[in-house]
């Protein structure tokens, strides 16, 4: 099968997306205003132009902070929102909450416009009908899905094409201790010409290190985290990659967001943070080079999942 080219996003400037986006899950909330726009200038100064939120984020904070910081540098900026996690995936309500999220940020287009997870009880064709009248409007430039299945994708893939337009991203999870993306996402991905920004690239939080040495976090405090990434095995290899990277004198968190990025389908992971600090190991990975031996050591830390056929018995 011949393969789509990868879609490369790009700002209203013409700029090609970063290699990395922020994801501003904590503006608002975990970090105040402050500490937010720190880490809004950590990122500039990192290169990185592509910014994401949704409108349930902190109760909408997240997109005001957000809307304050970027107003100098919006058209070098790609920004990307979601709607549609509560009150579902009809017209009327991502047309509504688009339209809050746009006075929030203080946006008349948004740039990616994510459905923030699958409906069941909204047909596709609704819901993409209005994505492609969003785009003809201007308020949005690119069509994305979040949380979504590999089979949910195509369906709403095909319910695009056939409303004149596609889907241009994807936002899966996806980390060393969460890799189910690379069964059948990611390669869809690659096929369609479908971007895939994942979030969650350190785990959350597991693959800094910290819980092992009896810090706290989403995991400690949040029961979804707890269960999320409760599984020993889990544990074992944030383990192993805090002893890799002591052993190569860098942060582990270093190496769990450049192992996310190096996949061949090329995904841009979303880097997140409360604070410059906590930020910064991960902004590291831009610059580290990690080579096939490295990547292949990481790999072999957690299970890599069965390839998406029954026939494994003939899988090389």
């Amino acid at each position: 099968m011949t393969q789509t080219a990868r879609k490369i996003l790009t700002a209203p400037d013409g700029a090609p997306a970063s290699r990395f986006a922020f994801g501003t899950m904590q503006f608002g909330g975990r970090a105040d205003e402050t500490q937010s726009a720190r880490m809004y200038a950590a990122c500039r100064a990192a290169g990185i132009n592509h910014f994401d939120t949704a409108w349930v984020y902190t109760d909408g904070r997240s997109e005001q902070i957000l809307g304050r910081l970027i107003k100098d540098d919006r058209d070098q900026l790609l920004i990307a929102t979601k709607a549609g996690y509560t009150g579902g995936a009809g017209a009327a309500n991502l047309r509504t909450q688009l339209d809050e999220s746009r006075r929030r940020l203080g946006l008349d287009t948004v740039d990616v416009f994510y459905l923030h997870r699958f409906d069941p009880d909204t047909d596709l064709r609704e819901t993409m009908d209005c994505f492609a009248a969003l785009k003809d409007e201007g308020v949005i430039r690119y069509v994305g899905l979040s949380n979504f299945a590999a089979w949910q994708v195509m369906k709403a893939q095909m319910a695009a094409l056939a409303s004149g337009t596609g889907v241009d991203i994807l936002q899966p999870m996806y980390s060393l201790v969460k890799r189910q993306a690379e069964v059948e996402i990611l390669p869809m991905c690659a096929d369609q010409g479908i971007a895939v920004a994942p979030y969650s690239p350190l785990g959350g939080g597991l693959l800094t290190g910290k819980y092992a040495g009896g810090g706290s976090g989403r995991i400690t405090e949040d029961d979804r985290y707890r269960a999320r990434y409760g599984a020993e095995y889990m544990h074992a290899a944030a383990q192993r990659l805090s002893a890799l990277a002591a052993e190569r004198g860098t942060d582990p968190a270093t190496l769990a967001v450049a192992w996310a990025a190096a996949h061949p389908a090329s995904p841009v992971p979303i880097i997140s943070a409360r604070s410059v600090q906590q930020l910064q190991p991960s902004l590291a990975a831009l610059d580290f080079e990690m080579n096939a031996e490295l990547y292949n050591i990481i790999e072999a830390f957690s299970p890599r999942p069965a390839p998406a056929t029954d026939r494994l018995e003939e899988q090389d």
